[in-house]
């Protein structure tokens, strides 16, 4: 499987490579750190204006898919 995110740019000269939603400049771990805290997409969106709701349900679904095919540990 492709490691590569959809939706999910890291370049050094934007929040020193931290990886960050496309065409913007809010970092993916933002999303992560909302979710883990019992926050809602729907208010990380808007919190974040510029994430398009597409972009967020795209990186969720990737990381899904990740757990997915992920070895059994033992």
């Amino acid at each position: 499987m492709d490691d590569k995110i959809p939706g999910v740019h890291s370049d050094s000269d934007i929040l020193g490579g931290t990886p960050v939603f496309v065409g913007t400049r809010v970092p993916v771990r933002a999303l992560l750190d909302y979710l883990e805290h019992g926050r809602p997409l729907a208010e990380f969106l808007d919190d974040f204006p510029t994430v398009e709701k597409a972009l967020a349900i795209g990186v969720l679904e990737h990381m899904k898919q990740l757990v997915a095919h992920a070895p059994a540990s033992r």
